[in-house]
């Protein structure tokens, strides 16, 4: 069965779109998608630019157990790594940069946001939102640190990777506990910080994450 998609022209945000309607009552695998948004946040808060030509997603996960985020924001990664991977036949290679960043040829793609809702001391749902600069033209300010998938693979539109992505997220379901042999794998192989000097969140060098999902 397809997945149920809401597909809108211009939103604020999917994100608050998806929580309203997880609040109606919305079933798991549901997603909102947006041609542009006027108000995107990405993580701590900050705005995320969201015009069109790019990919703007929701995802409802309503998992029975509390997940431990870090842990499903991985696993958000690696499923939608592998979801555009597929979708565009394996011809580009997407790194992972802890803890929600998709990286192309160096520089950042797009990320992941999850947003848990408590229904009195109980997990009510999980939002997960997807941004994936595809067409949309990147800022000169950040030209240097961001790319569009277009700018690599000709033709591609934010249609084509759609559906597959939302059926990859929607899939992680019920998932639980910590990242399992083969996610690590996976984790590892897409690495872009392992090796590298970190100042945040430590001063310190990234060796990778830990199988609760930690840095």
């Amino acid at each position: 069965m397809p997945p149920v998609i809401q597909r809108l022209e211009s939103t604020p945000s999917t994100q608050d779109v998806l929580h309203e309607q997880a609040a109606s009552g919305a079933p798991a695998g549901t997603a909102v998608v947006a041609s542009a948004q006027t108000g995107g946040r990405g993580s701590r808060g900050r705005g995320w630019e969201s015009p069109a030509g790019g990919l703007w997603l929701s995802v409802l996960l309503r998992p029975t157990v509390e997940p431990a985020l870090e842990v499903l924001s991985v696993r958000v990664a690696l499923a939608v790594a592998g979801a555009i991977e597929k979708a565009t036949a394996s011809q580009v290679a997407i790194a992972l940069k802890w803890p929600n960043d998709l990286i192309l040829a160096g520089r950042k793609l797009g990320g992941i946001l999850c947003e848990a809702r408590w229904q009195g001391g109980a997990l009510g749902w999980v939002v997960v939102g997807i941004g994936v600069n595809v067409r949309n033209p990147i800022p000169v300010s950040l030209a240097d640190s961001a790319i569009a998938l277009s700018s690599v693979l000709d033709g591609v539109g934010p249609e084509r990777l759609i559906e597959p992505l939302v059926t990859a997220v929607a899939a992680i379901g019920d998932r639980q506990g910590h990242l399992g042999t083969e996610e690590a794998a996976d984790f590892a192989a897409r690495d872009w910080l392992r090796g590298r000097r970190l100042r945040e969140p430590g001063m310190g060098t990234a060796e990778g994450v830990s199988p609760d999902g930690a840095l």
